[in-house]
């Protein structure tokens, strides 16, 4: 049986600890062998960020080893609790894995558990992380990243991504693929967190037809977003939507579209084995040669030098 102890406490986010837990549950239902517990400092009910409390198993000053997995959620305020830097610092020598969702990075980071590699944070704590804690290093593209028994993950559901990627390595793809195809999720999202930083880099716009159009094209850059599907969602005219898009955003939709989804496929080909063609078709180019164009006219190179250039080896891993 494999002990997987999930770290919460005031503050924390509901969906940092519910969404891997309940992407593991799942992964039992279907013949996995964990064993989920939830605990927090002195074994106190934690009050999560958004209101609900939750229940814990036991005080992380109880946890005895071996745990096979520490997870630590996310939502904590700088500063750290002392104590909790203290026991997650326990409780990591007792555990063969450590991994940290979204802002839980901070706390792993505080207890001197991530020097020296490479991290994954929520994209609007990159900057925040890298700043305080110098000895790691932060990819603010990934969705999570592993480094040796460490792995951490970009914000709250990113932390599913995470589960699932540690089921498929514990149990293999086919359990992995049933456990996605039951929540509904990618077995390997297309794109990292650029697509969505960039969306948020985007200029704040009143118009909420507009914003629905652009979260459109953050969510799922392969869909189909000419001009007049995009004009369609914020019911609007053609010519009147682009007038507005151009106005707000600064530049024109199918610019934005495309920039979108190079780089999307900036980190299929970084972190991936699919070809090409694949790459193309996932991100919303159709083929080969418009991706081509469309990677000469944003970045400058080809998407096979880009490959050649930036492509990590094996999964996301590091040491």
């Amino acid at each position: 049986m494999r002990e997987l102890v999930v770290v919460v406490y005031d503050g924390a986010v509901l969906l940092d600890a519910a969404g891997p837990i309940e992407v593991f549950s799942y992964a039992s239902r279907f013949g996995a062998d964990y064993r989920l517990r939830l605990a927090s400092p002195g074994g106190r009910p934690a009050r999560t960020k958004t209101g609900p409390t939750l229940a814990v198993d036991l005080a992380l000053e109880e946890l005895t080893g071996p745990v096979d997995t520490l997870l630590v959620a996310g939502g904590t305020a700088r500063p750290i609790d002392p104590v909790l830097v203290g026991q997650v610092r326990r409780a990591a020598a007792l555990s063969r894995r450590l991994t940290a969702v979204c802002t839980g990075s901070f706390v792993l980071a505080e207890a001197g558990l991530l020097d020296g590699r490479r991290v994954a944070t929520h994209w609007a704590s990159c900057a925040e992380l890298a700043a305080s804690y110098p000895a790691l290093t932060v990819d603010p593209d990934a969705i999570f990243v592993q480094d040796g028994r460490v792995t951490t993950s970009a914000g709250i559901t990113a932390g599913m991504d995470l589960a699932l990627s540690i089921v498929e390595t514990d149990h293999g793809a086919t359990l992995a693929r049933e456990v996605a195809k039951w929540l509904v999720m990618f077995v390997q999202r297309p794109g990292g967190q650029s697509q969505f930083s960039m969306w948020t880099r985007t200029p704040a716009t009143r118009y909420e037809p507009l914003r629905r159009a652009l979260d459109a094209v953050a969510l799922d850059p392969a869909a189909d977003h000419s001009v007049a599907a995009l004009a369609e969602r914020a019911s609007l005219s053609v010519r009147h939507f682009s007038r507005l898009f151009a106005r707000e955003v600064g530049t024109g939709p199918a610019q934005y579209v495309e920039q979108v989804r190079v780089e999307a496929a900036r980190t299929l080909l970084e972190s991936g084995d699919q070809g090409q063609e694949a790459v193309a078709r996932r991100c919303g180019f159709g083929c080969t040669e418009t991706m081509r164009r469309a990677f000469l006219r944003v970045i400058g190179v080809p998407p096979g030098a880009y490959r050649d250039r930036f492509r990590s080896t094996g999964i996301d891993l590091v040491g």
